[in-house]
């Protein structure tokens, strides 16, 4: 009753009637409670469409004359959601930032296709930790359970394209929403699941598991930025390179022992399976942020990696910032000498890396304001280490925060001052020190580097 309400509350708030949808151009407004910026922005893939400003009613609007019909996603920061446009829609949205997902509502012309993906966004998130418990099962009741649960969101679907409201293009994208989360399951399922096998190994499945790859369509543009499709894709990509490549990748106990040979597989099997451009080189770009990143590979490895990805993707539309990671990794190997990038003191002095670290071993590890939970941890952390290693300097370096709510932190936590800075330029610095992930530390040795890619919470074991 309540979503009944205020549906109708919208349509009297922006007038929306269903004569606009004899009109080809597209209208969305919405309405924002609790806003966290002053503007929405509209994507179209990651391309920019538009971006409002909210108004003194915190409320927004976009209209076009024309607008091809698929699907956007807005983004308020930090938070972002689907929206499916078509010709002559009149679409308004209501939400609360304190709970996202779960207070949006759609309502007006073209409603129908986004409350649908809405709920069903909301039942997977739901269902994720009851399908996780499943993955003990065994493989056939595994399936019966995941198709009961796909066959239960094709009957709401039927339900709703009995009412005659959703286009082809319409019906499509929420059929693939459906059969592509559930897929993704079938792919995870026999990695999670050899977690509870006595040989701790994957085994041999039903030979009816596999049946759905049949039907995989690798060259969907529609499907690009469908988030359970992409999800899909990257764990069909994962499973058979692992499954294909077992013998020249040396497995042991189940994990792949020479990560430069199955990452040149994901490649080669992106290369061959998938046509569309844009979906590709997106699953180019995972599969090298997650090599170059998680892998911290020998340098000689990382260097035949790129060149590969160079011969096999030299026209990605993200070429340049993958080949800037790889830039920004070379400068952070041992025996180099830290980035020389400049931070503020608490004096509000500006100081090179390279400055603070000259003389003898220093840590520098790096927190923000914006997870607090994180950086009382860290600095427990911190307080640790200073007792069990003094003769490091432990040197924090501040993101992403105002001067004076850095200055209130440091002083209320009672971190030593001198070894607290605040970054001139977040963005620079995090591409020069590759800040990934949040409990990285570098480790350097008069400036020089030990270790770019240490844990603060592992360091020193």
């Amino acid at each position: 009753m309540i979503r009944v309400l205020l549906y109708l509350l919208l349509i009297l708030l922006f007038g929306c009637t269903s004569q606009e949808k004899k009109s080809p151009g597209v209208f969305f407004a919405g309405e924002i409670v609790n806003p966290t910026g002053d503007k929405i922005v509209l994507y179209k893939g990651d391309k920019v469409v538009d971006s409002s400003s909210l108004d003194k009613n915190n409320r927004f609007s976009f209209q076009f004359d024309s607008i091809a019909e698929g699907l956007y996603h807005f983004d308020h920061a930090p938070e972002l959601q689907y929206v499916y446009l078509a010709q002559g829609d009149s679409l308004v949205i209501r939400l609360n930032t304190m709970d996202f997902d779960e207070s949006l509502i759609f309502s007006g012309t073209g409603s129908e296709i986004n409350n649908f993906l809405l709920e069903l966004f909301l039942a997977n998130e739901e269902e994720d930790s009851k399908i996780s418990a499943w993955y003990e099962l065994e493989a056939s009741e595994f399936l019966g359970k995941i198709d009961e649960l796909q066959k239960e969101k094709f009957e709401t679907l039927g339900e709703l394209i009995k009412d005659g409201n959703l286009s082809q293009n319409q019906r499509n994208l929420a059929k693939a929403s459906i059969v592509y989360n559930y897929n993704t399951y079938k792919e995870q399922y026999p990695f999670r699941h050899r977690r509870y096998s006595d040989h701790g190994v994957l085994e041999k499945l039903p030979d009816n598991f596999y049946q759905y790859r049949k039907s995989v369509d690798y060259g969907n543009e529609q499907l690009t930025y469908l988030r359970p499709y992409y999800e899909f894709m990257v764990n069909h990509i994962q499973n058979l390179s692992f499954m294909s490549c077992t013998k020249e990748c040396q497995m042991k106990e189940g994990v792949v022992q020479k990560q430069l040979h199955f990452n040149e597989h994901k490649l080669h099997l992106i290369d061959s399976l998938v046509s569309e451009k844009e979906l590709k080189d997106n699953l180019y770009r995972h599969v090298a942020f997650n090599y170059l990143l998680k892998v911290h590979d020998y340098p000689e490895n990382n260097k035949r990696f790129i060149t590969k990805f160079h011969e096999l993707s030299n026209n990605n539309r993200h070429l340049d910032e993958i080949d800037e990671l790889y830039e920004g990794i070379e400068n952070l190997q041992p025996q180099k000498s830290i980035p020389d990038v400049y931070v503020t003191n608490f004096a509000g002095d500006s100081l090179s890396l390279r400055e603070i670290g000259k003389e003898g071993k220093t840590v520098f590890y790096f927190w923000s304001a914006v997870d607090k939970k994180h950086f009382n941890s860290i600095k427990k952390r911190v307080a640790e280490l200073t007792v069990k290693n003094p003769e490091y300097k432990y040197v924090g370096i501040n993101m992403k925060t105002s001067k004076d709510t850095w200055k209130g932190m440091v002083e209320d936590s009672r971190l030593n001052k001198d070894q607290q800075y605040r970054a001139h330029d977040f963005s620079k610095l995090t591409k020069s020190l590759i800040i990934y992930p949040e409990n990285k530390c570098v480790i350097t040795n008069d400036a020089v580097i030990v270790d770019a890619f240490s844990n603060i919470y592992s360091a020193f074991r």
